[in-house]
C-alpha cells in the first residue's frame, strides 16, 4: 500500500524547517566555539574548586609536619591523706611536671619534605583535573558539532530527495516512469525522515551532558559549535613526548609521590634511633619550694616487631610508586602516539574527501540525475549515488570531529595547549 502523500509531505516539512531548541530560544548565543567552552567550563565547573580545595587542604598539614610534638603538661598532688585530703606534714607536695620530646636523627625535617611531596603531587592533580574536564568538553563539543552537521546533512537530503520524488511522479504520470519509483522514494525520505528525528534526539542527550558539565539547567541553550583554526599540522612524537616528560600533571604528580615515598623509606629507617625526652618539674611543700631537670629516651625493644616492619612497609611503597611513575610515563607515551596517528589519519582522510571522493560523488549524482530525466538511468542508480553523496558527507564530519578530540586528547596528555602554534583557517 503506498504511503500517503499528505502525510509524507507534512512530516517532511516539519523536518526541513526544523531547528534545535537551540536555535529556538531567543537568548541562545547563534555559536559556541571551543575556547569560549574552555572559559565557561573553568568559570563554572564545580569539580575544579574541589580539586583546588582539597590540594589546599594538603599544602595546610604540610606546614605541620615538621613541627614538635606538643609538650605534656602534669600538675601532682603528692602524699595527701584520705579521706581529709589533707597534705602529710613534711611530705606533702604540689608538683608542676612539662616534658617534651625531641627526635634526633633529623625525623622532623624528613617529615616536613615527605609532607611537601604529597602537597606537590596533591597540587599537580589538582591541575590534571582540568585537563581532565578539558577533554570531556571537547568531546562534548566535537559530538555536538558531528550531530547538528549530520543534521543538517539529512534535511539537505531530504530536499533533494523530494525533489527525486517529485520528478519521479511527473515521469511517471507522462508514462516515462514506473510507480515503484515513486514508491522507493517515498520509501528512502520515510526513513531518512525517521533518522532525522533519532539524530535530534541524540543532539538534545549532547546538549544536557553538556549543560551538565558547565552545572547549568539541561535546558539552558547552547550555541551550534563553529571550528575555528587548527594549526598546520601536529608536532613530532618526540617533541610531544618530551614536552609532556616536562608539564603533563599525571607525570608530575606521580613524580613527586615517588620523592615522597622515598623520603619515607629514610624517615622508617631514622626511627630506629631514640628519641629524646626532656622535661623539667616544680614541686611546692610547706613554704618550700624545689626544681627537677630530667632527661629520658626512648627504647626501641620491639623494633624486629614495629619499626624494621615499617621499614619493610615503606621499601614496598617506595617500589609501587615508582613502579606507578614508570606506568604514568609509558601509558602517557603511548596514548600520545595513537591520538596523533589518529590526527594524521583524520587529517589526510578529511583532504581525500574534499579533494576526490565529494567532487566525484557529486559529479556522479548530477550526470545520474540529468540520466534519469533523460531516461538512460533507472532510479535505483540516481538514489544510490545520492545516498552515497550523504554517507560520504557525514563521514567527512566525523572525520572532523576525530581530528578535534585526537587534539584535545594530545593537549590533556602533555598538558600544554597546542592549537596556538602556527594556527590557520
Amino acid at each position: 500500500m503506498p504511503i500517503p502523500r499528505s502525510s509524507l509531505t507534512i512530516v517532511l516539512g516539519l523536518l526541513l524547517a526544523a531547528r534545535s531548541p537551540v536555535a529556538q530560544v531567543p537568548s541562545a548565543p547563534d555559536t559556541l566555539t571551543l575556547d569560549a567552552l574552555y572559559e565557561q567550563v573553568r568559570r563554572t565547573n564545580p569539580s575544579l574548586p574541589a580539586a583546588d580545595a582539597s590540594a589546599r587542604a594538603v599544602r595546610a598539614r604540610a606546614a605541620s609536619a615538621g613541627v614538635l610534638a606538643d609538650p605534656q603538661l602534669q600538675v601532682g598532688w603528692m602524699n595527701y591523706m584520705l579521706p581529709s585530703l589533707a597534705p602529710m606534714p613534711t611530705l606533702g607536695m604540689t608538683q608542676l611536671q612539662v616534658m617534651q620530646m625531641i627526635p634526633v636523627a633529623g625525623q622532623l625535617g624528613i617529615a616536613r619534605d615527605v609532607a611537601d611531596a604529597k602537597a606537590s603531587a596533591m597540587g599537580s592533580r589538582a591541575d590534571a583535573a582540568w585537563w581532565e574536564v578539558r577533554m570531556r568538553a571537547a568531546e562534548l563539543f566535537h559530538m555536538l558539532y558531528q550531530t547538528e552537521g549530520r543534521l543538517g546533512v539529512m534535511r539537505e537530503t531530504l530536499q533533494l530527495l523530494a525533489d527525486i520524488r517529485r520528478s519521479a511522479e511527473a515521469m511517471y504520470r507522462v508514462g516515462d516512469g514506473r510507480q515503484t519509483d515513486v514508491l522507493r522514494a517515498q520509501v528512502e525520505i520515510a526513513r531518512m525522515a525517521e533518522d532525522t528525528l533519532t539524530m535530534h534526539a541524540e543532539a538534545e542527550g549532547i546538549r544536557a551532558r553538556l549543560n551538565a558539565l558547565l552545572d547549568r539547567h539541561p535546558d539552558s541553550p547552547v550555541g551550534a559549535p563553529r571550528l575555528v583554526a587548527v594549526p598546520h599540522g601536529p608536532p613530532t612524537v618526540e617533541r610531544l613526548v618530551a614536552r609532556a616528560a616536562e608539564s603533563r600533571p599525571m607525570i608530575a604528580a606521580a613524580a613527586a609521590e615517588t620523592e615522597a615515598a622515598e623520603r619515607m623509606s629514610v624517615l622508617a629507617r631514622r626511627e630506629l634511633y631514640p628519641d629524646l625526652q626532656l622535661g623539667v618539674q616544680f614541686g611546692q611543700r610547706e613554704g618550700e619550694r624545689m626544681g627537677s631537670l630530667m632527661i629520658g629516651a626512648s627504647l626501641p625493644l620491639f623494633a624486629r616487631r614495629r619499626q624494621y616492619r615499617e621499614r619493610e612497609a615503606a621499601d614496598a611503597m617506595r617500589a609501587m610508586a615508582a613502579a606507578e611513575e614508570t606506568m604514568v610515563r609509558a601509558e602517557t607515551f603511548g596514548a600520545i602516539g595513537v591520538a596523533r596517528a589518529e590526527l594524521e589519519r583524520a587529517r589526510r582522510l578529511q583532504l581525500l574527501y574534499r579533494t576526490t571522493i565529494l567532487p566525484q560523488a557529486e559529479a556522479t549524482v548530477a550526470s545520474a540525475r540529468a540520466a534519469y530525466r533523460g531516461g538512460q538511468v533507472d532510479f535505483m542508480t540516481l538514489l544510490e549515488s545520492q545516498m552515497a553523496v550523504n554517507a560520504f558527507r557525514q563521514e567527512l564530519l566525523t572525520l572532523q570531529a576525530d581530528e578535534g578530540r585526537a587534539w584535545a586528547e594530545l593537549e590533556m596528555l602533555v598538558g600544554t595547549e597546542l592549537t596556538r602554534e602556527g594556527s590557520t583557517p
